[in-house]
């Protein structure tokens, strides 16, 4: 009763040994080959130039059946794709320049603020009262103006008076000396004469020192002046910076300083942002910068679907040093706020259009050297392999450039045929999914959008 079991068993044993082991065998008996031609060695593949013939050979008697489409070149809007984010047009933390306690009640962040509106305001203490004492010096010095400036005159006499002395004292010792050259006067009216000539010089330079003098007291209160016109303004700018104003009208991302807290140099009392206009930022690669320029038109749309226009202001002439792209900033309109800093955002530049064709993904192939292309149906009708470049992806198909305005492009088949096969087109689409009706125009198609 054992015997069928394990005759069973040994059946599936062999059967499971063949299919395993022996499967190129049993592959080869399951088609009626021979034996021995299953035992010999595989033979060797042929070239693709053997295949080539073989296909044409075949192709010459039977042309191979093809699907494809008339597509007409169409000038499509080649806009510069980027991914990005919305940056407010400017923000700035504003800090105290002075020490003191806010005695100013905080404003909430979220609250419009007009340029020069206070933020903060600080406690003054004592620097009015400095401010009036550097006015008080600044009025003694200017006070001190009239009787510096009329010791001038006064010394400018003295030296006058002292050059009249000495050109009298010349005059006599002139006169003593030609006397005494004659007998008529003695030696000692000629020194006599001489000293006062000294003594008249020794005159005139104390005046002309005196006049230096008194010039350089109109001087020190002129500095003295301008000193206490410094010490008041320094003190005015002081007390000006008790107030802490905002720089431009914008949105308070955070609270104002609390009342009653300390604020040194450098302490933040706010930050501002300016929302309208609002940036779009993003980064271009090297191979897409040249075909931006500055005033470009341009866009986004953000992750609610909202989309956004304006213009190009600036496109940096840097690279950034990890990533080799160059910032390219959209300065757009945002008049009710509704954009917000940090969004996520799809940016699209405007370019020169190109003519391009719009086939199904599935249409693209390659040829024996790996370049991207599709078939043609050319001349004849045998099929021709046109090498593309691709423009944009789109849920419609891609949009491919480098082929003639007029093109016949097999889209089912073209993996069946090579380089110079006979094909017998069909041009009936219009009950095939995802493949445009014959005829049809490619520029209906929502990518160009």
């Amino acid at each position: 009763m054992r015997i069928f079991p394990i005759a069973t068993a040994v059946l599936v044993t062999i059967f499971l040994y063949f299919l395993v082991v022996e499967r190129d065998r049993l592959l080869d008996w399951a088609r009626g080959e021979d034996a021995a031609q299953a035992g010999a060695p595989p033979a060797e593949r042929p070239t693709p130039e053997e295949e080539k013939a073989a296909a044409m050979a075949m192709g010459a008697t039977s042309p191979v059946g093809v699907i494809a489409i008339h597509s007409t070149a169409q000038t499509i809007d080649s806009a510069v794709i980027l991914r990005g984010e919305t940056q407010a047009a400017r923000q700035v933390d504003v800090r105290a320049e002075t020490s003191g306690l806010v005695i100013s009640e905080p404003l909430r962040k979220g609250a419009f603020v007009e340029q020069g509106e206070i933020l903060c305001k600080l406690d003054p203490g004592t620097r009015q009262a400095s401010l009036d004492e550097m006015r008080a010096r600044l009025n003694e010095a200017k006070a001190r103006v009239p009787e510096a400036e009329a010791a001038i005159p006064t010394a400018e006499a003295q030296l006058e008076t002292a050059k009249a002395q000495l050109e009298e004292a010349q005059i006599n010792d002139n006169a003593a000396r030609k006397l005494s050259q004659g007998g008529y006067a003695s030696d000692t009216r000629v020194a006599s004469a001489a000293a006062a000539v000294r003594a008249a010089e020794a005159a005139v330079k104390a005046a002309e020192a005196g006049l230096t003098s008194t010039s350089s007291g109109v001087l020190n209160v002129q500095a003295a002046i301008q000193s206490a016109e410094a010490a008041v303004a320094a003190a005015q700018t002081e007390i000006n910076r008790l107030e802490i104003t905002a720089p431009f009208e914008g949105l308070l991302e955070s609270d104002t300083a609390e009342l009653g807290a300390l604020m040194q140099p450098g302490g933040l009392c706010a930050t501002v942002i300016q929302l309208d206009p609002i940036k779009l930022v993003g980064y271009v690669p090297e191979t897409e910068v040249d075909r931006i320029d500055v005033g470009s038109p341009g866009g986004g749309r953000l992750a609610n679907g909202d989309t956004l226009r304006g213009r190009v202001n600036f496109l940096s002439r840097s690279a950034d040093p990890v990533t080799r792209t160059f910032r390219v900033e959209i300065e757009v309109p945002n008049p009710a706020l509704s954009v917000r800093d940090g969004q996520t955002v799809e940016i699209a530049i405007a370019s020169d259009g190109a003519l391009a064709h719009l086939v199904p993904q599935s249409a693209l192939t390659l040829n024996d050297e790996g370049v991207l292309g599709v078939r043609l149906v050319g001349e004849g009708d045998v099929a021709v392999f046109a090498p593309v470049s691709l423009m944009r992806d789109t849920d419609k198909g891609v949009w491919v450039t480098d082929l003639p305005e007029q093109a016949d492009i097999i889209v089912v088949g073209q993996e069946y045929v090579i380089e110079g096969v006979p094909v017998r087109p069909s041009f009936d689409t219009a009950d095939m999914p995802g493949l445009p009706a014959a005829g049809a125009d490619a520029s209906n198609a929502e990518a160009t959008q």
